[in-house]
C-alpha cells in the first residue's frame, strides 16, 4: 500500500470507468451510474437529491414574531448554537472538497460534490434565519462567536486539527482518521444543539427554525452514512490499514469528543430549559457516541448507553421517506428521480 494518496486525475484513457479503488485506484474519472462498484452509491445519490431543499422555502414570519417573546437565555443559546453550526458547516464544505480530490472512485467523488453543495445550503440557512430575527450588525457578531467563546473554540479546534492533519499530510491513515473527525462533526457535535431547537418546537416556539434544523439533520445523517461506508470499504480494500491501533484511535477519539460535547451541552443547555434534563442530555451524547462508533465498526466507548434516553427527539428520520414538514407533518416531496428515467433498477 502506497503511503501517500494520489490525487484523482482529470481523466485517464487507460483506466476503467469503474474504479479499482477508493484511494490510490485507477479510474477514467468518467461517471456512468450503470457501471459503479458499490451498490449503495446510486441509492444514496437518489436520497440526497430527494432531500433537496432551500432555506427560502421556510416562512420565518411566525418565528420573527416569537423571537421577541423568547427569554434572554433562550435567545442567547439560540444565537450561540447558530454560531457553532455556521463554523462547523463552513469547514465541512472545505474539508469535503479536499477529501474528494483523493477519492479515485468517480461515483464517490460525485457524492462528495453533492455533500459539499448541501453544506453550502446549510450555511445559507443560518444567514437566512438570523437575517429574519436580528439586525445585520448582530448577525455579524454571531458569526464571530467561534473565535472568542472558549468552550466553543475548544471543541471547534478539536475537529479542525483532525482535519488539518489530513490536509497537511495526505496518507491513507490520516485519510481514515479524518473521516472519524467528520463523523464526530456531523454525527455527534450537532446533536446537543439540535436538541435545543427540537425542545423549542415541542413547546410551539420557533417551529420554522426547528423545521430547518430537521432538514439539516436529515442531510447530515446521509453524510454520516456516506463517510462510514467509505471508511469501512477502504478498510476492506486495504486490510493492512485495519489495525488494532486504528480501531483504538476511533474509540479514544469518540471518548474525547463526547466529553467535549457534554461540556458544550451543559454550557449552552444544562438545566436551563424545561424539557431538557442535563443528565439525560449527557446520556444522550454518550448514546450517540456509541452509535457512531458502532456504525464505523469499532468498539463503543461507553459501557451501556444502547438506548436513546431522550426519545422525544425525532432526530432519526428515514432518509428514504421523502421530505415532510417535521412538525406539521405536511407532505414536502421534492424527489427529482422518477420511475421512468431508467435508473431505478440500478
Amino acid at each position: 500500500m502506497q503511503n501517500t494518496l494520489i490525487q484523482r486525475k482529470l481523466y485517464d484513457t487507460k483506466a476503467p470507468n469503474a474504479s479499482t479503488g477508493i484511494i490510490n485506484g485507477k479510474s477514467s474519472n468518467v461517471l456512468n451510474w450503470d457501471d459503479v462498484r458499490f451498490t449503495w452509491a446510486y441509492p444514496m445519490y437518489k436520497n440526497m437529491l430527494a432531500n433537496f431543499w432551500t432555506p427560502m422555502e421556510i416562512n420565518m414570519s411566525t418565528d420573527a414574531k416569537q423571537w421577541l417573546d423568547l427569554t434572554e437565555e433562550e435567545q442567547t443559546t439560540f444565537k450561540k448554537i447558530i454560531g457553532l453550526l455556521a463554523f462547523l458547516d463552513s469547514i465541512q464544505t472545505d474539508y469535503s472538497g479536499k477529501v474528494g480530490e483523493y477519492l479515485t472512485d468517480s461515483s464517490l467523488a460525485a457524492l462528495m460534490q453533492v455533500l459539499s453543495f448541501q453544506e453550502v445550503v446549510h450555511n445559507q440557512s443560518y444567514s437566512y434565519v438570523l437575517s429574519s430575527l436580528v439586525p445585520k450588525h448582530e448577525q455579524d457578531q454571531i458569526f464571530e462567536y467561534w473565535k472568542h467563546d472558549e468552550v466553543l473554540l475548544e471543541r471547534n479546534n478539536f475537529i479542525a486539527k483532525g482535519y488539518e492533519a489530513f490536509v497537511e499530510n495526505q496518507t491513507p491513515e490520516n485519510f481514515l482518521k479524518s473521516i472519524v473527525y467528520d463523523v464526530i462533526l456531523e454525527g455527534l457535535f450537532f446533536y446537543a444543539g439540535f436538541a435545543f431547537f427540537y425542545n423549542l418546537a415541542r413547546n410551539q416556539k420557533m417551529v420554522s427554525s426547528s423545521t430547518m434544523i430537521n432538514y439539516i439533520n436529515r442531510d447530515e445523517q446521509l453524510h454520516v452514512n456516506l463517510f462510514t461506508n467509505i471508511f469501512k470499504e477502504t478498510l476492506k480494500e486495504n486490510p493492512e490499514l485495519d489495525t488494532k491501533e486504528l480501531r483504538q484511535f476511533v474509540t479514544n477519539t469518540f471518548t474525547k469528543a463526547a466529553e467535549l460535547e457534554i461540556k458544550w451541552g451543559n454550557y449552552i443547555v444544562g438545566n436551563k430549559f424545561d424539557g431538557i434534563n442535563q443528565s439525560d442530555l449527557e446520556d444522550y451524547i454518550k448514546f450517540m457516541a456509541n452509535k457512531r462508533c458502532h456504525e464505523l465498526g469499532c468498539e463503543r466507548p461507553f459501557e451501556g448507553y444502547r438506548e436513546n434516553p431522550m426519545k422525544w427527539i425525532k432526530a432519526y428520520q428515514d432518509t428514504n421517506a421523502g421530505k415532510t414538514d417535521f412538525f406539521e407533518q405536511k407532505s414536502r416531496q421534492y424527489t427529482k428521480v422518477s420511475d421512468d428515467n431508467g435508473f431505478d433498477d440500478l
